[in-house]
């Protein structure tokens, strides 16, 4: 993988025309408004500020006469640049020589990957190229290569949900899935749970798509379609390296589910991610995957069903006070409990440190379904997830409806963000 510095003084290419200024989310900065303008300074100052602006994602989308660069911000898009279309193919070229991608190609999508280094903080950016309609779009990830050690505290479980995914991740076997749409966090929290159970007397291996994130003491294995290495055939492999905990980026079809449920029943601790609205049903989910019901019954440990809402600014945070209209629409999707209990409400004004937004980072909202005595029973019996559903709320599961009202009302987010997330 390629690893450079930024900023490196490189060849100057004079454009037909220079780029504009910047979209609304930072409307102060202005990119190199001198006449001569070198490409490869101008892609690594657009990665620096996506970094710097804590994006996760970067969008350079053409369209018949220019071309935008947004920034995937708290997992909202904004455009940040406008740029003239003249600088599109340099700039799709500079990508394609970091990414060791054929520079002569230009009808066929091509994945890639390289590194920099931005304030000594090695980042490595996950690139993905297609051709469109106005010409070739290309979407970059950004990775820190060292993800930071957090907590179940700090990811935003409450306390009910962190005490059961603690008693959990000690058992030393069963299925501990987390579930949610792309973007949801999921990976995060997988990663956050292998380094809770990383120590030298533990062997922990992973199959992943792609590697996000380096752990030091596991074994971490990418999945490569070229060579046959899927998930399923990763997982049949890991099985004989003598694993105690194996970690499965994903389960995807019926073979991967099979070997994940045997190697769960045969002694191994197994987390892994599927792809459900809520954590009822994953249940089903299994289920349609052709696995035995009784197998889904005493495998499954706890199923995690997650998302992620933007933190409100606390620069500029204010209380805020509901309409009745608005209090009325919203009791009649919180339960009396919930509501009975949040005399509160905030809203973020927007200020500079937050790019008038009002929201800075995020964090996750959580329902955490615990499979046992009568949800074991409604499993063997093939019980719908509406079913499953009402009775874990009866045995005490908090919704994550009902966590994101929670924090709402302690100022960590605000009812419109929660209910965007949810009704996405």
């Amino acid at each position: 993988m390629a690893k450079r510095e930024l900023k490196k003084p490189e060849e100057v290419v004079k454009p037909d025309d220079t780029p504009k200024k910047v979209g609304t989310r930072q409307s102060e900065i202005e990119v190199m408004t001198t006449g001569d303008v070198s490409i490869t300074k101008l892609v690594d100052y657009i990665i620096e500020q996506a970094y710097l602006m804590h994006a996760s994602d970067i969008h350079i989308d053409p369209t018949e006469a220019e071309m935008d660069v947004r920034f995937r911000i708290d997992g909202v898009l904004a455009t940040i640049f406008v740029l003239p279309k003249v600088l599109l193919n340099q700039v799709i070229t500079t990508i394609k020589v970091h990414s060791g991608l054929r520079t002569d190609e230009h009808q066929a999508a091509q994945d890639g990957r390289f590194r920099v280094v931005i304030d000594k903080v090695p980042v490595d950016l996950r690139v993905s190229i297609i051709p469109a309609y106005h010409g070739e779009n290309a979407v970059l990830r950004l990775l820190v290569s060292q993800l930071k050690a957090l907590t179940l505290a700090e990811l935003g479980l409450a306390d009910r949900d962190k005490a059961l995914v603690e008693l959990y991740i000690r058992r030393p076997h069963g299925m501990i899935l987390s579930t949610g749409p792309t973007g949801s966090g999921k990976t995060t929290t997988l990663y956050t749970l292998v380094q809770m159970l990383n120590t030298p007397n533990i062997a922990i291996t992973t199959v992943e798509d792609p590697i996000e994130y380096s752990i030091g003491g596991i074994t971490q294995i990418q999945t490569n379609a070229a060579t046959g290495l899927t998930f399923a055939m990763g997982l049949r492999s890991i099985l004989r390296q003598d694993p105690n905990i194996i970690m499965v980026g994903e389960i995807r079809d019926n073979e991967t589910a099979s070997i994940a449920v045997n190697a769960a029943l045969t002694g191994h601790l197994l987390l892994s991610t599927l792809h459900t609205n809520d954590a009822a049903t994953t249940l089903p989910r299994l289920l349609d995957m052709g696995i035995e019901p009784y197998l889904v019954a005493s495998t499954v440990n706890i199923a995690i069903g997650q998302r992620l809402v933007r933190k409100l600014c606390p620069d500029c945070t204010v209380e805020y006070k509901m309409t009745e209209a608005e209090g009325k629409r919203l009791q009649a999707v919180i339960s009396e409990k919930a509501w009975k209990s949040t005399k509160k409400f905030f809203v973020g004004k927007g200020c500079k440190a937050c790019v008038n937004t009002g929201y800075r980072g995020r964090v996750g909202i959580y329902e955490v379904l615990e499979v046992k005595g009568e949800i074991r029973d409604l499993i063997v019996s093939k019980a719908s997830s509406d079913a499953i559903r009402t009775a874990a709320i009866r045995l005490g599961m908090t919704t994550m409806l009902e966590d994101g009202f929670a924090k709402a009302g302690t100022g960590i987010t605000s009812v419109a963000e929660v209910l965007r997330v949810i009704q996405e």
